[in-house]
């Protein structure tokens, strides 16, 4: 018997919002007259350049490779509900991901020479780090649910 109820509502949504953390625009940078649209895979520029080249920003494929990965082990924890300890594993790892996708992005911001202007989209990690929490508190109280109900039989 198996009950899976609201930690799996909650591991999507946390599926959710790290792919459009993933994928979507984050914020933006304003570097000598250009403006670059800010995304986990790096920098782009918002439009074309009316006069000269524009300068070159590093790509940040190590922030989207940790950021995709955030996405994909808590959809894969949806599908691992038959193993308790398996499922929690993933969402432990989720959190750690999660953890350092929120870390490495306060660097890429603040510790580089220009400075990120966020849009909204910054929450979603936090959002998906709340989730996977309470979708681990809620796995754990139905193994215990399991166990006791085991008991009585």
């Amino acid at each position: 018997m198996v009950i899976q109820r609201w930690q799996s509502v909650l591991l999507l949504c946390a599926v959710v919002c790290m792919a459009c953390f993933s994928f979507m625009s984050l914020g933006q940078v304003q570097e000598a007259g250009f403006y670059y649209n800010f995304f986990a895979l790096g920098f782009r520029l918002a439009e074309e350049p009316t006069a000269g080249q524009a300068p070159e920003f590093a790509s940040t494929w190590y922030f989207f490779a940790v950021s995709l990965l955030s996405a994909i082990l808590p959809l894969i924890a949806i599908f691992t509900f038959k193993n308790f300890k398996l499922q929690k594993n993933l969402c432990l790892l989720t959190m750690l991901m999660l953890a350092c996708v929120i870390c490495i992005g306060a660097v890429i911001a603040y510790g580089g020479p220009y400075n990120v202007e966020w849009g909204s989209l910054v929450c979603a990690p936090f959002i998906a780090l709340i989730a996977t929490i309470m979708a681990y508190q809620r796995i754990k109280a139905d193994e215990r649910l399991l166990r006791s109900a085991d008991r009585l039989r």
